[in-house]
């Protein structure tokens, strides 16, 4: 089937897309859309439907048989069931935006690495749509965010010192990050049993030798795929891949974070005010990094019923429902916007407030638990005919 998007399917058998880049908000939705209508139609006919949830309700089950996630399976089992939830039961949009340059203001790499951690929680809150009603997270609107939250406590975690400089932050994050695994050409990939990091691996293989049973040295292949097991709320990947959103109800759920996301990065004027608006929420921040500090629990647990959040969100909606003309959005995706602001941000809802016990709500403490049912999970998609057939441009 030809996409435009690559298409993998993740331990859970949720589907993941992963557009090209675009060069415009409006263009990005119309071959999202397209592809997402293409995939519809082809699942359709098995009698297969995309939904949209943060948290799948039944219990984890890995589905596909790769090392990668064997290793990885192995390696959160260390610290509790979330690892397993996390990987199999878990669904979101992930926006992914320019990082910015090395000059001051609203496009400056510093600036928007602040914004993505301040107006992270903002979004978390906004779009969460995991509720839990027993378990560890009963009451809360993303249980998503509270098992991302609940990993192994550092490659899930912000990278501290962020705040003064990213790239410098960043590279110290990464090769202090315990290895998930050493890859081998054959064989199951060893999980070190000490927490080895990436900056041990290299000095460790540069005192160990070269004879049997010699810990090889790192290639740069090797840190390119210890990139790829790091899971931050914001990961720099050349750009800033922001994580923290749940996935979205509905056909066309998916459009909304991304354009609201879009222009309160992307519009110069929205994204100084916005900046203004998330800047006093850092005080919440102080006693650790993104997800694991009073701010971002807040968000995951209260959703837009917490004071603070609900009047952050208010303001970055105007904000971005403002900046979209300016970005050329066209009008349905002014419309989806302003729908949901009217119908969640203003009076403090989120998605998950919709969701009632008829409606698989989660139920987090069988996250724990195993079936043998043969299961299929799919990220959010879109609806069946895609906005650039039926005459009217998003």
């Amino acid at each position: 089937m030809p996409l435009s998007s690559a298409i993998s399917v993740e331990p859970g058998g949720q589907l993941e897309f992963s557009s090209q880049p675009a060069p415009s908000l409006a263009a990005c939705v119309r071959t999202v859309s397209a592809d997402l209508t293409a995939a519809r139609a082809r699942l359709h006919r098995h009698g297969i439907a995309l939904v949209g949830h943060g948290l799948d309700p039944r219990p984890p089950l890995r589905l596909l048989e790769d090392r990668r996630y064997r290793a990885m399976e192995a390696y959160f089992d260390r610290t509790g069931p979330a690892g397993r939830a996390m990987m199999c039961s878990t669904a979101s949009v992930q926006v992914c935006l320019d990082a910015g340059t090395a000059e001051p203001g609203p496009f400056g790499m510093g600036r928007r690495w602040l914004l993505a951690h301040l107006l992270g929680a903002v979004l978390t809150a906004a779009f969460a749509n995991s509720p839990a009603t027993e378990g560890p997270w009963a009451g809360w609107c993303s249980a998503r965010q509270g098992v991302w939250a609940a990993l192994d406590g550092y490659r899930n975690l912000a990278p501290p010192g962020g705040a003064h400089s990213p790239r410098e932050a960043w590279a110290r994050y990464v090769l202090d990050a315990p290895l998930l695994c050493v890859r081998s050409a054959r064989g199951p990939w060893t999980v070190p049993a000490d927490g080895m990091t990436f900056r041990q691996w290299i000095r460790r293989s540069s005192r160990s030798g070269t004879g049997p049973g010699a810990l090889r040295a790192p290639l740069l292949d090797d840190l390119v795929y210890h990139l790829t097991t790091l899971f931050p709320p914001v990961r720099p990947r050349g750009h800033l891949e922001l994580r923290m959103i749940d996935a979205q109800p509905g056909p066309d759920g998916w459009i909304v974070p991304l354009a609201v996301t879009t222009a309160l990065f992307d519009d110069a004027e929205a994204s100084e005010s916005a900046y203004r608006v998330v800047k006093p929420l850092a005080e919440l921040t102080a006693e650790g990094p993104a997800p694991r500090n009073a701010l971002w629990e807040r968000a995951a647990r209260d959703g837009l019923a917490d004071p603070e959040l609900h009047a952050a969100a208010r303001d970055c909606f105007a904000l971005a429902r403002l900046a979209l003309p300016r970005l050329g959005a066209g009008r349905r995706v002014r419309a989806a916007v302003a729908d949901f602001e009217a119908r969640y941000v203003r009076p403090g809802r989120c998605p998950a407030d919709d969701r009632t016990a008829s409606d698989d709500r989660v139920r987090t403490e069988r996250l724990t638990g195993s079936d043998d049912r043969a299961r299929t999970r799919h990220r959010p998609g879109t609806s069946e005919t895609a906005p650039g057939q039926q005459g009217e441009p998003w």
